[in-house]
């Protein structure tokens, strides 16, 4: 395969076959995604915490530094302006907006991104069976859920093909080498048959019974021959998330980039979330406050997830997830929550997107 091909979602076409993947809190805000598209990817804005954009300016109420209720924490207005300074650096090129299903203002959310100019809205973190009801005003938007199993792809398909005569434009496989939450059990996590060399070509044989959906796949992809190698077993193009964080663009706080460059292997791990699925991340002095039951008081100030149940699973695992996240954001070396893939302690520099793409595309040597 000389020449990485291009990757079509629904009305989009991806010059390269790479999505980076939505990061958040501001891991992956205009900087980064906006650098992404410019360079032939396909960027991804999170709409994870967008409230503390820009010192929390556009938020209307916070309470101790922290955007209060879900309508502040996914400001629409920061939304906006994150996708406008994003188009500044990638013009026309497509976009992309994560948007977690497990969020509180999904729906709204959704829409917001829609409004603001998203291309294409990937959802993860739960399985997404009302997507397309909140886009309905938005019939050239590209909906891409992400699942990890053949069977998820199924009851999806299935109940957006009976209730709104549509299906994904492309769906991403997620496997559980990836940073964050993942889609399985912590057993899971460490089995054969969960590995994304295994699921990958499950989903490809479902997708192709609703008329080839491009499968894109995700988790612990690193560089050019880990993406030739998925492309090879039929995938239409990856997803990365981590190796992005190695960039100058990327709007992640000087802090989490160090703490990357200084990572070992063994101190990326899986950890207990709010959320109710384990998270990789690095092992900081955060885990150690947690492990000892000294991390600071949980609040619920903004009411991130769902499953947390205003606070009370952020009580049951000892952290808000909320709060740890955005103080990574803001370069709390102390008490953030630094998410990573399992192969974060591979990075080992900071360089240009430009040059990541490049590596990417071309290999490392070339």
């Amino acid at each position: 395969m000389d020449r990485l091909p291009p990757l079509r979602i629904g009305a989009y076409t991806i010059p390269y076959p790479i999505i980076q993947g939505g990061m958040g809190v501001g891991i992956s805000w205009d900087r980064l995604a906006g650098s992404v598209s410019k360079e032939g990817g396909l960027g991804v804005i999170s709409a994870v915490g967008t409230g503390y954009y820009e010192n929390r300016r556009y938020i209307d109420k916070e309470i101790a530094g922290r955007p209060f209720e879900a309508i502040n924490f996914y400001s629409r207005k920061a939304l906006f302006e994150i996708f406008e300074n994003a188009r500044k650096i990638c013009g026309d090129a497509p976009l992309g907006c994560n948007i977690l299903y497990a969020i509180n203002d999904y729906g709204r959310v959704v829409r917001d991104a829609c409004e603001a100019g998203a291309n294409i809205i990937i959802t993860g973190a739960g399985l997404p069976t009302n997507m397309p009801e909140f886009t309905r005003d938005f019939p050239e938007v590209a909906l891409v859920p992400i699942v990890s199993s053949a069977k998820a792809l199924k009851i999806i398909c299935k109940r957006w093909s009976k209730r709104y005569n549509r299906l994904p434009d492309a769906v991403i496989v997620e496997g559980p080498l990836s940073g964050g939450h993942q889609g399985f059990t912590y057993e899971q996590c460490f089995m054969p048959q969960f590995q994304l060399e295994r699921i990958v070509p499950e989903v490809i044989e479902e997708a192709k019974k609703w008329g080839d959906i491009p499968v894109i796949a995700a988790g612990g992809i690193w560089d050019h021959g880990d993406i030739v190698k998925f492309l090879q077993m039929g995938a239409a193009g990856v997803q990365m998330g981590t190796r992005f964080i190695g960039t100058h663009e990327c709007d992640a706080s000087d802090t989490f980039k160090r703490i990357l460059l200084q990572a070992k292997e063994e101190d990326i791990v899986l950890m207990k979330s709010p959320v109710g699925y384990p998270a990789r991340g690095v092992r900081t002095k955060l885990i150690e406050l947690i492990e000892a039951g000294e991390a600071p008081a949980i609040k619920c100030i903004s009411n991130c997830v769902v499953p947390c149940n205003r606070g009370e699973e952020a009580k049951v695992v000892g952290y808000c997830i909320a709060d740890r996240l955005s103080d990574a954001y803001l370069g709390d070396e102390e008490l953030g929550l630094y998410f990573s893939g399992s192969n974060g302690y591979r990075l080992n520099e900071i360089i240009s997107v430009k040059e990541l793409m490049r590596k990417l595309v071309e290999g490392e040597e070339s």
